[in-house]
């Protein structure tokens, strides 16, 4: 099935707040065969906002519209989608007593422009929202459908997982089924992985289809399935994602679709091992990216963001001989770090970074985006040393990046259980 994503908002065309709506309705429609075939991003206004759901109806039997529910003058939604559907706007009392539930369960008082979320379009089909004020509104004309929700993105991402897709899914009932697998793969540039793969690709069923999706440090590649057998698709694609993973070998991460620092945990777990990572110029993103994963007190006891050479002598007992003759940004001193670091933080293993990160700072030997990373496991002390072209958010989101994957592939060499 095809759907429509209408992003509304003024802040949203000025680069005042960047539409990810989109990008997790998307995500959360996707593996029950749902394919977002149309984005558009429209002003509060009107005439934009009737246009863009004309335009979406033309290819899209459903319409998903994200923001413009607030209640203050600027959001014009509700009024919008009740003049373009007919109708008029009432107070809904289940609705009042939703906002009443959620506004007291944030410790606040109920207003009068807050309680005029409780009116709602008599065309509309209503679907509480249990995190916000702002009701959902499911819109249905010829067959088609629109489902208007909130802008905020924890609230999109909350209400889609427990009503709107469930709904959807029943709804737009299918006899197709839809299945899909994927591998993540380091060591590859993506188009020198579908030069690679290219005989296996060729060899895909037509009603087998590959995506490759690029993400810092790994290209990960998707196998989607749509067949209406769904006990013959399962064992297809099952068959070609093991053929896959056979064909790549050791470049194979992970067999299935996980964040790398997910990955990492994993691996901690399974060998009974803890970690701390030293950073400088990463400034603490891993430890934040491993920190995001519930679960990670059981193998992470901590971060020291040694940005200065003092703090990397002072807190990680790296020598200043070291820095005086290798400088900050080396092997030799990262090292030190993810040493130092086990040490203060009485951990097996650990995760070092030093580099420049930019805009500034590079020399010829060592130009901007010069990363160097350690990583200390109990099988010894590695070090690497890598350039990221970029500007200064990519070389850190790549640096943190390849030492996650790095710290994974030292661990793995390790036995089991090892403590």
């Amino acid at each position: 099935m095809n759907l429509s994503v209408i992003a509304i908002g003024d802040e949203l065309l000025i680069g005042q707040v960047i539409d990810t709506n989109s990008g997790d309705i998307a995500h959360r429609l996707n593996p029950f065969g749902w394919n977002v075939n149309d984005v558009q991003i429209v002003a509060d206004d009107a005439d934009s906002i009737k246009t863009a759901i004309d335009r979406a109806f033309q290819s899209s039997d459903v319409v998903i519209t994200t923001g413009g529910l607030g209640p203050t003058k600027d959001d014009i939604t509700k009024a919008t989608l009740c003049s373009y559907f007919g109708g008029e706007l009432k107070e809904d009392p289940d609705v009042l007593d939703n906002v009443k539930k959620v506004i007291e369960q944030r410790g606040l008082k109920l207003n009068d422009l807050t309680a005029r979320q409780a009116l709602v379009p008599t065309s509309a089909r209503i679907i509480q929202n249990t995190v916000g004020t702002a009701p959902i509104m499911w819109f249905e004309r010829d067959g088609k459908v629109l489902i208007a929700m909130p802008g905020v993105p924890f609230e999109t991402r909350e209400m889609l997982d427990t009503a709107i897709v469930p709904q959807l899914i029943d709804r737009f009932k299918s006899d197709l089924s839809y299945e899909h697998r994927s591998v993540l793969v380091i060591g590859y540039s993506e188009s020198l992985l579908a030069m690679t793969i290219a005989d296996w690709e060729n060899s895909l069923p037509p009603y087998l289809h590959l995506a490759y999706l690029p993400k810092p440090g790994l290209v990960r590649l998707r196998i989607d399935g749509t067949h209406n057998d769904k006990t013959f698709l399962i064992t297809e694609i099952n068959r070609r994602h093991m053929e896959l993973c056979r064909l790549l070998g050791a470049n194979v991460l992970c067999d299935q679709d996980l964040p790398v620092e997910k990955i990492l945990q994993d691996e901690l777990k399974r060998h009974g091992l803890t970690l701390s990572t030293a950073e400088s110029c990463t400034g603490g993103n891993i430890s934040h990216l491993i920190t995001s994963v519930p679960g990670s007190s059981e193998v992470f006891n901590g971060s020291i963001v040694s940005y200065s050479n003092q703090a990397k002598m002072h807190l990680l007992d790296v020598a200043s001989e070291t820095l005086e003759k290798y400088g900050a940004v080396s092997t030799q001193v990262v090292e030190e770090m993810a040493e130092g670091a086990c040490m203060a933080l009485d951990t097996d293993c650990a995760i070092a970074t030093s580099g420049i990160a930019g805009p500034g700072g590079g020399t010829e030997a060592k130009p901007v985006g010069t990363v160097c990373i350690g990583i200390k496991t109990p099988g010894g002390t590695f070090s690497y040393s890598h350039h990221f072209p970029g500007n200064r958010q990519r070389v850190i989101v790549r640096a943190s990046m390849t030492a996650l994957i790095l710290a994974i592939e030292k661990i793995r060499e390790l036995p089991i259980h090892i403590k």
